[in-house]
């Protein structure tokens, strides 16, 4: 065991979890275990320093995708560096700088520009839990307490990329979430609430408004806690707390969130085929992660709601007013992760100047809303003085790298001046050296050159070397050539090279200096950052308004869902053949629920889902794919919508669809939109309707929800002569010859055939498969119709023979003569009958 690697096992013994990237010159290092799995997922070669000692590296310059594979591939990331120059025969001196996990991403090349990169932990007591959600790259820090039902609500909507959890609570949080535990002692009130006072230099946490959330604030002092310890640093850049509370929004469960391809299509994939690919037309990142908030988390405060409604319109009746909007969002960065970076002390001199670049289009922006209805709530500071000293401090394209100099402006230092001028006096006495010396020995081919082991040399060719003055000094031999040195030479390289040492250290002093300076502007630029994010939103929600001609919707506190000729978002831009059929949805006060009919392949998934996603894209505050909507706040929308096995788990496709459905019927409300598709298929025909029946029974009598409910039991038909509160639609198909044509519209009244043989053939099933489906049909419709004419007559049968058994209720009616009874009396045998047939 060297030093060396004694070093290394003092230092991973601290970092078990963690894989160590220990920096030896230009390469992090990794040994041992370390060194097997980094070469594993990174594809590089695993050696050994010595024997038994598995040893794999990366470059230090270029370690950023290394860093990014490990992190993805679920491991935390320990970067230890060298903390002085190496001396010959002295071990360096090492230290762990940071702790890189995936909640705690601050690097750009790690991190999704348009998705937050949440931290969560959670703080058990009973049945409630407080949780904190962090996003470190911008800043935002929240927390909240929930039931425990609301909880994994909450952690599926943030999607955290990491959980903290107290270690006595870790085998009892079932969430596909890298879990993290911690000491139990850190979730504690008191060591919680004085770590987050400690950090905002408070006497108390009043002044943010959560005070009452003593769960919440034992969450959100460990996450605080654990941010420190892993960035070896203060956290700047967190300026405040904020409570929020889950009921002020929509709640959309993940099951919803997954069966209307909101954010992911069901396969899991992002992008094409979702909502938020419709509807981000944003020109920022922060645009972007705010409109993925709105998305998950509908308004259902109606003043609110209407509020940015309005901010969207003001964007849509103004062509010039959104088009050049757009045109100045496109030049502002990532500001909220810029500003977090540069208060980190992380930002580079091109963020810098970023920021600068972003800060003039302040102005422009303000006088563009001057006179609008949005200049009162999002005009934005102006920050001339910062523009002015990045301006006169930093030049205009500086380098990325903070050490190399070249950062400074001129004028702006006059050290930096000075050793620039000698440093430049001092090339410029070096360059025309080659010429003066061709001259002074007659060799041509003579030149002067530089390299980082060997500074500055004259080169000659062995040809030449008989020319070669008596003053040239022998540095070094190579193939064909000699290099030399003169005293004069040393001694000017010693000025330059001493003047660009010192130069580079005085650039990133002054560097270092202003980007402190900078970051005291970091409460007001996220303000700003907060701001112009939103805007970006409602510019993007006018021009989808504009491009796809969307309308407002109306939203009130009633208890209405009135679409007309509504339009799936996705589907209408995804058809190919033909133009998207609209169709209308009409919930008055007393409809509750709808039942759908119509054949497979008519477009019942996707009404049902353009109901539920209009209504969100109205709560979120965005116009709608309708010619005209009234909804009546919604405060929660549930689907069942297909289900899969999930054999991982031993769920069939019944017991899952169950599972949904249960999760319906026990959290559903009077406000609530349910959206059911198809429930009872996946076991037999009789329990399917059975169970249907009773769960569309169920809602009618104890939720009193608007539900749509799409099935192929045309039996269920049958609710609407027994409860005012149930409607049939469907959608219909015709027969053409030998095709069948879909219609594609929702009609009052239930479908009066399933065309289930015509969808098969459609799908391509051998003609002689279709054939012998037909027969078989027809026989056993004829069957149908035989048994029920069989069970009519046998009834009538029964009523013609049977006539020595008679019914006393029936006696009694046989005997009685209608015109001369008075209503009390006819009441009072009605009474009386009842009474007989009860028994």
């Amino acid at each position: 065991m060297t030093p060396l690697l004694r070093q290394y096992q003092r230092i991973k013994s601290k970092y078990k979890d963690a894989i160590l990237l220990f920096r030896l010159g230009d390469f992090y290092e990794t040994f041992y275990e370390d060194a097997k799995i980094a070469s594993q997922i990174l594809g590089i070669a695993l050696t050994q320093r010595q024997k038994g000692v598995p040893l794999a590296g990366i470059p230090h310059h270029a370690a950023q995708p290394y860093i990014a594979r490990l992190v993805r591939a679920g491991y935390k990331v320990a970067i230890c560096e060298q903390q002085e120059e190496p001396v010959p025969g002295k071990l360096v001196d090492r230290e762990v700088v940071e702790v890189i996990t995936k909640g705690t991403l601050l690097e750009p090349a790690l991190l999704d520009d348009k998705s937050n990169n949440y931290l969560a932990a959670v703080k058990q007591e009973g049945k409630k839990f407080g949780l904190s959600l962090l996003e470190l790259s911008t800043g935002e820090f929240k927390l909240t307490e929930v039931e425990s039902e609301g909880l994994l609500n909450e952690l599926t909507k943030a999607a955290p990329q990491e959980l903290l959890v107290p270690a006595s609570l870790q085998e009892e949080i079932n969430v596909e979430i890298p879990i993290t535990p911690r000491g139990d002692y850190e979730f504690t009130y008191e060591v919680a609430r004085q770590e987050l006072i400690d950090h905002f230099n408070v006497k108390s946490l009043r002044g943010f408004g959560c005070e009452e959330f003593k769960l919440g604030i034992c969450a959100a002092g460990s996450i605080l806690r654990y941010v420190k310890e892993t960035k070896k640093r203060e956290i700047n850049h967190i300026r405040k707390i904020t409570p929020y509370w889950p009921h002020d929004y929509m709640i959309i469960d993940e099951p919803t969130r997954r069966n209307l391809e909101l954010i992911k299509k069901i396969g899991g994939t992002e992008g094409e085929g979702t909502l938020l690919w419709v509807i981000d037309a944003t020109k920022t990142p922060m645009g972007a992660r705010t409109l993925r908030n709105f998305l998950l988390a509908p308004l259902k405060d109606v003043d609110k709601i209407n509020k940015r409604l309005n901010w969207v319109e003001e964007f849509k009746n103004s062509t010039d007013l959104l088009e050049e909007m757009r045109i100045l969002l496109a030049e502002i960065p990532d500001i909220e992760r810029l500003i977090a970076r540069i208060s980190l002390e992380r930002a580079n001199p091109r963020d810098l100047i970023a920021l600068k670049r972003a800060l003039e289009q302040f102005p422009k922006i303000n006088n563009l809303l001057n006179n609008t209805l949005l200049y009162e709530e999002y005009n934005l500071e102006e920050f001339d003085d910062l523009i002015w000293l990045i301006e006169k401090a930093i030049v205009d394209n500086p380098p990325q790298n903070v050490t190399e100099g070249g950062i400074i402006k001129p004028g702006f230092s006059k050290e930096v001046d000075k050793l620039r001028k000698a440093s430049m006096d001092g090339k410029k006495w070096i360059a025309s050296l080659e010429q003066r010396e061709r001259k002074r020995t007659g060799i041509g081919s003579l030149k002067v050159g530089f390299n980082n082991v060997f500074g500055y040399y004259i080169e000659v060719t062995k040809p030449n070397l008989k020319y070669v003055p008596a003053d040239y000094i022998r540095k070094q031999t190579l193939v064909n050539a000699e290099r030399f040195i003169t005293q004069e030479l040393k001694e000017y390289e010693s000025k330059v090279l001493g003047a660009d040492e010192r130069l580079k250290k005085l650039e990133y002093e002054i560097f270092s200096r202003l980007r402190r300076k900078v970051a005291e502007w970091t409460s007001a630029i996220q303000v700003c950052a907060d701001k112009l994010a939103k805007l970006d939103v409602f510019a993007g929600l006018a021009f989808c308004a504009r491009r796809y001609g969307y309308t407002r919707p109306t939203v009130d506190d009633g208890n209405k869902i009135i679409i007309e000729n509504g339009r799936h978002p996705v589907v209408e831009l995804l058809l190919t053949e033909g133009d998207f059929v609209p169709n209308g949805t009409q919930f008055n006060s007393n409809e509750e629920v709808h039942i759908i009919t119509g054949p497979n392949m008519a477009g019942k998934s996707t009404y049902l889902r353009q109901v539920a996603l209009i209504t969100i894209m109205a709560q979120m505050g965005s116009f709608v794919p309708a010619d005209k909507a009234i909804i009546g706040v919604v405060d929660r929308i549930f689907t069942r919508i297909g289900a899969s096995d999930d054999l991982a788990r031993g769920v069939s496709t019944f017991l899952a669809e169950m599972n949904e459905t249960a999760n319906i019927l026990n959290n559903a409300g009077a406000r609530s939109l349910i959206v059911l598709d198809e429930i009872g298929r996946g076991t037999s025909t009789f329990d399917g309707l059975s169970i249907a029946w009773a769960t569309v029974e169920y809602i009618i009598k104890h939720i009193c929800a608007k539900t749509l409910f799409a099935t192929h039991y045309h039996e269920l038909t049958g609710l609407a002569r027994v409860s005012p509160k149930v409607k049939n639609y469907s959608i219909g198909a015709k027969r053409y010859k030998d095709k069948i044509i879909f219609l594609r519209k929702v009609e009052p009244g239930p479908c009066d055939e399933s065309y289930g043989v015509d969808v098969a053939k459609l799908a391509g099933l051998p003609r002689s498969v279709i054939s012998r489906a037909r027969e078989i049909l027809r026989s056993l419709e004829i069957g149908e119709r035989r048994r029920a004419l069989e069970r009519i007559q046998g009834s009538r049968q029964k009523n013609l023979f049977d006539t020595q058994v008679r019914s006393p209720i029936l006696e009694e009616i046989d005997n009685l003569d209608i015109n001369k009874l008075s209503p009390i009396e006819a009441l009072l045998i009605l009474k009386r009958l009842k009474e007989l047939f009860e028994k």
